[in-house]
């Protein structure tokens, strides 16, 4: 056709056909001129039908497809688990590039999405360790991250929240009626637990008691004392209400190097222990032998804890720990386990933000993933372990269960209604709590004491107050009076 002719466009070319015809005849009640609007709502009332149907097929599909393309994910994370238990490293490294590949087709934004992308990870990290190593961060950078990382965790989601709760209704409980207190938190951190149990104290019927707080926690950087400036904080907001307050810090890089001469019990005083996520930190891989325990004669550092604990003879000991099971000897078994799991959390995570998530309270759990999927020995510290394993454990060391009351149970439920969105629960099992993501338990909480108590508890003695004496350089003493 050349460019500047008449476009060639004819009427239909049968002569018996009407061109007018053609077209479906307007309605009777319609004018003949209100032709095009006539078509033209006819037009729009068929786009109304079919688009919320096309819409809503078309979502569907794309749910199922990245459904499909989750469940695949998965296996390829597992079948690279697999070959990585069997030693196969090339095999492991084929299935770590299609798990890789098969990301693209999930949504980062679901559960799985961003949960697969931290196993992928790790399991990269794992396979391809960087050479040379990087140098690790200095001491002080690293204690601010984790800091951060653990209070945004903190403010995320029900979890630290409920800890600290049940534990504190536990210790409020276990010294009613006592005047001497004293506290031994295994892991102070920025200290977020105890200003909701120093206020309780504070309006107890016939006076608060005398408080005495110990904080075990890691050796600052030179030249700063995070347990003591914890504790001054601590000290302020006792003053504000009115209660004897007395701090003293302790520093450990681990749990069993604290012995109990420097934790300075004092006679008459009613102990309360609180350990929430730090007891899995101390147990051992379930493949080593004891060997070598019974070479060097030194106890399993779970159990030397442990023994320390019965030994102040505690009113209460709160322990709060993941509700799963990450130190199985397998591998395999090991990710898979971690895999689900963290899926949930994940999920949970999403619904207590509101569909937003946070990128660093999901950095604080890409953390313990990373050590359950790399670390091997004694370099991998998250050694979660369910709670039934935990009450033999505990009852071994001489500790006997303290059922956790309806009261516990009722208010742990208005909490955690509070602070998350639906799906999440509080269930009571055995006189334990715990907190799951529809009907899965996350987390557990449960309270023990010493088979034989000591019988001064509620006497009377000065010395509950002084929490100076003997103290180092690896300590931090405050005391403050209302």
């Amino acid at each position: 056709m050349a460019m500047g002719g008449a476009f060639p466009f004819q009427w239909p070319a049968d002569p018996g056909l009407d061109a007018v015809a053609l077209l479906p005849p307007l309605p009777a009640a319609v004018p003949a001129d209100a032709g095009v609007a006539y078509y033209a709502d006819a037009a729009a009332d068929m786009h109304a039908v079919a688009m919320p149907d096309f819409a809503a097929a078309l979502a569907a599909m794309r749910r199922e497809e990245e459904e499909a393309a989750g469940i695949r994910l998965v296996h390829l994370l597992m079948s690279c688990a697999g070959s990585v238990e069997a030693g196969d490293h090339a095999g492991a490294a084929a299935h770590l590039a299609d798990a890789h590949a098969a990301l693209a087709a999930v949504s980062p934004g679901s559960g799985i999405g961003r949960v697969a992308v931290h196993f992928t990870a790790a399991l990269s990290r794992r396979l391809f360790p960087p050479t040379p190593s990087p140098p690790p961060p200095a001491s002080t950078d690293a204690a601010a991250e984790h800091a951060f990382l653990y209070h945004r965790f903190y403010e995320a989601g029900p979890y630290l929240k409920f800890a600290h709760f049940t534990a504190n209704q536990a210790i409020l409980e276990a010294v009613q009626g006592c005047k001497h207190v004293h506290i031994i938190d295994f892991s102070l951190m920025q200290g977020l637990q105890w200003p909701a149990l120093i206020q309780a104290l504070a309006l107890r019927p016939g006076g608060p008691p005398s408080l005495r707080l110990t904080g075990i926690g890691p050796p600052s950087p030179p030249g700063r004392d995070d347990l003591r400036d914890v504790g001054v904080r601590l000290a302020d907001l006792a003053r504000s209400v009115r209660v004897h307050f007395s701090f003293r810090g302790v520093a450990a890089n681990r749990l069993d190097e604290v012995r109990p001469w420097m934790l300075q019990v004092s006679q008459g005083e009613a102990v309360a222990v609180s350990s929430v996520l730090q007891l899995h930190r101390l147990l051992a891989d379930p493949s080593d032998s004891d060997a070598s325990v019974s070479r060097t004669g030194a106890a399993p550092p779970i159990d030397a804890v442990l023994d320390c604990v019965s030994s102040l003879r505690p009113r209460v000991v709160a322990v709060v720990e993941q509700e799963a099971d990450h130190n199985k000897p397998g591998f395999l078994d090991r990710f898979t386990e971690a895999l689900f799991y963290y899926s949930a959390v994940f999920d949970s995570l999403d619904a207590a933000s509101g569909g937003a998530g946070d990128a660093a309270a999901e950095a604080y759990l890409e953390r313990e993933i990373c050590d359950i999927v790399c670390g091997e020995g004694a370099d991998r510290r998250e050694r979660h372990e369910p709670l039934r394993r935990w009450r033999d454990r505990l009852g071994r060391a001489g500790l006997a269960a303290v059922p956790l009351g309806a009261n516990a149970l009722r208010q742990a439920r208005m909490l955690v209604g509070l602070f998350s969105g639906e799906g999440h629960c509080v269930e009571e099992a055995d006189g334990c709590l715990t907190l799951g993501w529809h009907g899965r338990p996350l987390f557990s909480a449960s309270a023990w004491r010493a088979e034989e108590n000591n019988d001064n508890n509620h006497s009377d003695n000065s010395n509950a107050e002084d929490g100076s004496s003997g103290s180092g350089s690896e300590e931090s003493n405050i005391s403050c009076s209302s």
